[in-house]
């Protein structure tokens, strides 16, 4: 069995979507009787909305539009390319928006990449398992074998990828040959290597990122040993997609935690950890349940 067809087969077998739910997300210019038509297309097909959420960026003079629609519609699979067609005709030709349809019933692959700190990656791993995630975990790519037995435990592939010195091509070469139509996004569960541009674009599907909030402040090795030495006052952590500008991409999810003087930095830094399991597990399933819209360099979250 080749990687692709075993990734088939595992999709299938762990999907975890609603059955005939679909998602509907819909963004541009905003204009009058945008609501009335997304509800009326989906009223002519017989689906009945069971959640909608909308923002209008500047709504007293006509800003930019978004909206979130599930909705379920029985037999949805021989559905969708009629819906398609009218959502083509009244969305796109009368108003100029984009939208993307979803059938929320086939969960999105996921590869997961890490490094030797594995609190980030057990974290989703467990939460997949208990149902908490709506993905399928296609694999997990490591540049150190640390991780593999725990990875294996959970029945999901491990890779391997050596990455040392500054050239990484090679190791980036064999990363894209496994993600090649194997997955629809990517995570950083404190994968410590910087990816080129070259591999952001060419992977072509969104890369989500986990950090610790000190950024730019508390830069490169022990952070939150430095932290200690200023004195701070709270740590938390940001999870946002991954762009060319290092740790500049659209954020999706902070949150914080207070310490005190009396925390060490081994505290602080098991404090963080924690902040960062909750951020990146909320931000993997809002990504995974299409409640994040990229617009420019930031995000609206519907949450």
């Amino acid at each position: 069995m080749t990687v692709t067809q075993d990734l088939a087969v595992r999709s299938a077998r762990t999907g975890q979507g609603p059955d005939h739910q679909a998602s509907l997300i819909v963004q541009g210019s905003d204009a009058t009787g945008i609501v009335a038509a997304v509800a009326a297309a989906l009223g002519r097909h017989g689906a009945n909305i069971v959640a909608l959420d909308q923002h209008s960026d500047n709504p007293s003079s006509g800003g930019d539009f978004f909206q979130r629609t599930v909705f379920s519609l029985p037999s949805l699979q021989a559905a969708l390319p009629a819906l398609h067609s009218e959502l083509d005709e009244k969305l796109v030709k009368e108003f100029g928006l984009t939208y993307t349809l979803r059938d929320l019933s086939v969960p999105k692959r996921v590869a997961v990449f890490a490094s030797k700190s594995d609190h980030c990656l057990l974290d989703l791993l467990w939460r997949h398992r208990q149902g908490q995630l709506p993905v399928s975990i296609a694999m997990v790519i490591s540049n150190h074998p640390d991780v593999a037995e725990e990875v294996r435990s959970f029945g999901i592939p491990f890779f391997h990828v050596p990455s040392m010195g500054p050239d990484k091509s090679q190791a980036e070469a064999e990363h894209l040959r496994l993600l090649k139509d194997n997955v629809d996004f990517v995570v950083l569960a404190r994968y410590m290597q910087i990816l080129s541009g070259d591999f952001i674009r060419d992977a072509g599907v969104p890369i989500i990122n986990i950090h610790h909030s000190f950024l730019p402040a508390f830069i490169g090795a022990g952070p939150y040993a430095k932290a200690k030495e200023r004195g701070v006052k709270l740590v938390g952590a940001t999870a946002h997609y991954v762009t060319e500008d290092l740790d500049e991409g659209p954020i999706i999810e902070q949150d914080v935690v207070r310490v005190t003087h009396a925390d060490t930095a081994a505290d602080l830094a098991r404090r963080g950890a924690d902040v960062e399991r909750a951020v990146l597990s909320r931000a993997v399933l809002w990504h995974a349940e299409d409640r994040v819209v990229r617009h420019g360099n930031h995000t609206i979250v519907f949450a």
